[in-house]
């Protein structure tokens, strides 16, 4: 994935077990951020970051999106539990983990295990990729990503 390239369209299911593709959101742009596992300590600090913010970033335009390999039904009750105002999406098949290329072999307690590489895209209202945050840090992540929505939007009215 390069900044400026069309990212293809994709279909997962939501925290409410509905469907959803990256098109439904045409005309808007997209923070679609990934993350390693729901209710985890690292997760849970961006997560919230995102809550605490999602007011502004939606004020500015953009759609908030939080992806993760949990099934539909873990993202539910972590949606629940920290009564977050935005969508999460179930990526159970890794299909859209490998479409951007977030899963990396990462280091737990000694062992090699693949995981998700804390990532986060800001997609463009046309589907084009304007921006990533690699190798994210949970806290303060998600007022850096408002920063650049509203920078975007300033250069785009």
């Amino acid at each position: 994935m390069e900044v400026n390239q069309k990212v293809a369209d994709f279909t997962l299911q939501t925290d409410e077990d509905k469907t959803v593709s990256l098109s439904d959101y045409a005309g808007k742009p997209v923070v679609l951020f990934f993350y390693p596992r729901a209710d985890t300590p690292g997760c849970t600090i961006e997560a919230c970051g995102f809550r605490d913010t999602f007011k502004k970033i939606q004020a500015a335009g953009a759609v908030v999106l939080g992806i993760s390999r949990d099934t539909p039904k873990a993202q539910a009750k972590f949606k629940a539990k920290y009564d977050l105002p935005y969508t999460l999406l179930a990526d159970v098949d890794e299909k859209v983990c490998n479409q951007f290329g977030v899963l990396k072999e990462k280091n737990m307690y000694g062992k090699k295990v693949w995981g998700i590489e804390r990532t986060t895209y800001l997609i463009g209202p046309d589907q084009k990729l304007i921006h990533i945050f690699p190798k994210v840090t949970p806290e303060g992540h998600a007022e850096e990503v408002l920063a650049l929505v509203k920078e975007w939007k300033k250069s785009h009215k």
